[in-house]
């Protein structure tokens, strides 16, 4: 099957492109490096002559709700139109667990925003929500650093390897549109803090870690178990030791 990855050089988007082909998939890689931007819709049509799913793994880096909402809601609306055209017959999208009853922060706005879109789209779709990824705590302790301090909220999470959501996204891609998919998430609970302290020390940094829900990017709206998957999802196998072994 020939197959579209949107967002192909980053974390997700690579691990998708590598799963599928190992399965044997004719896979068009899609991002500004391969010279296409979802953004300005340049270059679309071009790269999707012939395929039969995309799956759209973009991300963006957006301080307000505005701006991630406009880089989803347009990315999407040109993915479509350009599907639309070429005949695509499934959009896969990796979107966030939770992100409905979350308000989050502006991450979580642009994923809504992208939902609707995709819902309200002309191509059948399969919407993928997946909980934070094992590498999530570390890289949110990046974020926020100060002078070898890093303030960080005692969240409560079900981290998945993002190994595990590649895999997961190739196997929806080659199948039928499903609407929305069952949460998808790792075997385990975590505390982001707990994590992120032991994966410094795997990468041999030297950060202070200070828990508190004052001065973050999160707040106490995604405390307790807001940010569990439901009761349903879909269990991947890799535990967050099993993760942190292989970054040794």
């Amino acid at each position: 099957m020939r197959i579209a990855v949107v967002g192909a050089t980053g974390r997700i988007g690579s691990l998708t492109v590598a799963a599928l082909q190992r399965a044997g998939h004719d896979v068009v890689p899609v991002s500004r490096t391969h010279g296409v931007d979802v953004v300005a819709g340049t270059g679309l049509d071009e790269v999707l002559t012939g395929v039969a799913a995309v799956v759209d793994t973009t991300s963006v880096n957006a301080a307000t709700d505005a701006a991630a909402v406009g880089f989803f809601t347009t990315a999407t609306a040109n993915l479509l139109a350009a599907e639309q055209r070429a005949g695509v017959g499934h959009h896969v999208v990796l979107s966030i667990a939770r992100v409905r009853d979350v308000p989050g922060n502006a991450h979580h706005a642009g994923k809504r925003a992208q939902e609707a879109a995709v819902e309200a789209g002309p191509i059948p779709y399969t919407i993928v929500p997946a909980t934070q990824f094992h590498d999530f705590p570390v890289t949110v302790a990046g974020w926020v650093e100060k002078d070898g301090v890093a303030q960080l909220p005692p969240l409560l999470m079900q981290p998945i390897a993002p190994a595990d959501v590649a895999d997961i996204l190739a196997r929806v891609a080659v199948g039928p549109p499903q609407g929305r998919h069952r949460d998808i998430a790792g075997p385990e609970p975590q505390d982001l803090i707990d994590m992120a302290r032991r994966t410094l020390a795997v990468q041999g940094r030297d950060i202070r870690l200070v828990p508190t829900w004052h001065g973050g990017i999160f707040d106490l709206t995604m405390s307790g178990d807001a940010l569990l998957p439901a009761a349903d999802a879909e269990i991947a196998s890799t535990t967050f030791d099993d993760w942190l072994a292989a970054q040794r």
